[in-house]
C-alpha cells in the first residue's frame, strides 16, 4: 500500500532521515519506534507532505506522492493525526470533527463518518457542543483521532497518540487503534510506548539517528535483545 525507498529529509543543512525504506501492506498495523530525535515524526511529516523529501521515492497505492502538496496527499487517502493533537480549542468538538471532513470526498461522507466515530468515542457525542479546549487530555486525543477519521482515510498515521496520558487512557487509545484497524483502515503508528505499539503491530521498524536499524514482526522485535535493552529496560 505504502512504500518508502531511500528517502532522505533535511531540516536546513541538518539531515533528519537517511535512506529510509519500509513498506506497509493494506489493512496492517505497522509501528515505528525509537528514541526522541530518532526521526519518527519526521518520517510521518515527510509522508504527509508537511516536509519535502530531498531524495528518494514515496509510493502510495502504486502512485508516487513525494512531490504532492499535503492537501493532495489527504485527498489520496493518507491522513495524519499530529503529535500534541493540534485542535482548535475555541471551537466545539463537532466543529473540530467537521473540519476533518474538508476534502470533497469526505464532505460527501460527513454524516456517515460521524455515525462511525461517535460509537467509537461515545463521550464526544455527549460533548459535541463543548469547546474542545475544555476537554481533558484523553478526550482531546479522542477528538484528534476522530477528526482524522472524518477525512475518510485509507491509511491513518498516528504520531504519539498516548503522549502524556494516564496508563488507563493509554490502554484505551490502543484499544481504539485496534477497533479502527478492524474496520479495514491501515494504520501506521509512531509511539514511544514501545511495548504496546509492537505488541499490536504486524510488523515494526526501529529508527535510530534517522535510519532504519531493525525491522521484523512486532512480537519478534519485542524479544530482540537490542530492543529489550534499549527500549524496554530489560
Amino acid at each position: 500500500m505504502l512504500k518508502l525507498h531511500q528517502v532522505n529529509t533535511y531540516y536546513g543543512d541538518v539531515q533528519a532521515l537517511r535512506n529510509v525504506s519500509f513498506e506497509i501492506r493494506e489493512k496492517e498495523v505497522v509501528s515505528i519506534v525509537g528514541s526522541n530525535g530518532a526521526g519518527k515524526s519526521t518520517t510521518l511529516n515527510t509522508i504527509s507532505g508537511v516536509l519535502r523529501a530531498s531524495s528518494g521515492a514515496i509510493e502510495f497505492l502504486g502512485q508516487r506522492v513525494e512531490n504532492l502538496y499535503p492537501h493532495q496527499i489527504v485527498d489520496r487517502g493518507i491522513v495524519q493525526i499530529p503529535e500534541n493533537r493540534l485542535l482548535f480549542p475555541y471551537m466545539t468538538v463537532l466543529d473540530n470533527l467537521e473540519l476533518g471532513a474538508f476534502n470533497a470526498k469526505a464532505r460527501k461522507a460527513k454524516d456517515q463518518n460521524l455515525k462511525m466515530v461517535f460509537p467509537l468515542f461515545p463521550i464526544l457525542q455527549e460533548r459535541m457542543n463543548q469547546l474542545a479546549g475544555t476537554l481533558s487530555g484523553g478526550e482531546q486525543q479522542m477528538v484528534a483521532i476522530a477528526r482524522g477519521l472524518m477525512a475518510s482515510p485509507k491509511l491513518l498515521m498516528l504520531d504519539e497518540p498516548s503522549l502524556g496520558l494516564a496508563p488507563l487512557l493509554v490502554r484505551q487509545v490502543f484499544e481504539t487503534v485496534r477497533a479502527i484497524n478492524s474496520q479495514g483502515i491501515t494504520v501506521l503508528l509512531v509511539e514511544q510506548n514501545v511495548y504496546h505499539s509492537l505488541a499490536m503491530a504486524v510488523r515494526g521498524y526501529v529508527l535510530e539517528n534517522g535510519s532504519v536499524v531493525l525491522e521484523g514482526g512486532g512480537k519478534d522485535l519485542l524479544t530482540d535483545p537490542q530492543v529489550k535493552e534499549a527500549y524496554l529496560g530489560i
